[in-house]
């Protein structure tokens, strides 16, 4: 039986993990049902301890869940995803970094990304429904890139334009557009669970 309560949502950080003033932090703090993946304290460019941190917040948690994930934040999901079958309602996937490509000055080199596990980007179909926020504008990621990791991973691509990397240095703060669409995520994967009941 599929559970229609309200989902408590998950946030996954990037390899930034949590930043003040950065919209999950924002929207993690005017949620009621809400974990953050805690920030690593060793191993920070290891992928299979940021997988393992992702699970164990999931696996405390009684009834649905709802993951929102931003930049590396979102492979880290797309990685577990793969790994685990944990019940999951769904995603909101939000300016994922292309790890495949070389990052700007300041950023993981490729060979430290590829050292730590995070290379190739999965591309197989999500075992959940996912909503993949794309920016036009994302230094970590062209548009293009991204479309096809959308169309992989059967996620519904949302152009948001010109927003950068979606971060406090390209003038996100606070992101009401997410709020708006992790609720309709969750109306959208409720809906689908009183069905299936």
């Amino acid at each position: 039986m599929q559970d229609t309560a309200d989902p408590t949502i998950v946030i996954v950080p990037g390899l930034r993990d949590h930043v003040p003033g950065h919209w999950q932090t924002l929207l993690a703090e005017r949620l009621d049902k809400v974990r953050t993946v805690p920030p690593l304290e060793h191993d920070k460019l290891g992928l299979a301890a940021r997988i393992a941190a992702l699970d164990d917040v999931v696996a405390e948690i009684d009834g649905p869940v709802v993951l929102v994930a931003h930049s590396a934040g979102v492979m880290i999901t797309v990685h577990w995803a793969q790994r685990n079958r944990r019940p999951v309602r769904g995603a909101l996937l939000a300016t994922p970094a292309d790890l495949e490509t070389p990052l700007p000055s300041g950023y993981p080199t490729s060979d430290d990304l590829g050292a730590g596990g995070w290379t190739p980007i999965p591309r197989g179909r999500l075992p959940f429904p996912s909503v993949l926020a794309a920016s036009t504008t994302d230094p970590l990621a062209a548009f293009r890139r991204v479309t096809g990791m959308a169309e992989a991973w059967g996620s519904r691509l949302v152009d948001l334009g010109d927003v950068g990397h979606l971060n406090p240095a390209s003038g996100y703060g606070d992101w009401p557009r997410g709020q708006k669409l992790l609720n309709e995520l969750i109306a959208s994967t409720a809906a689908e669970a009183e069905v299936l009941r």
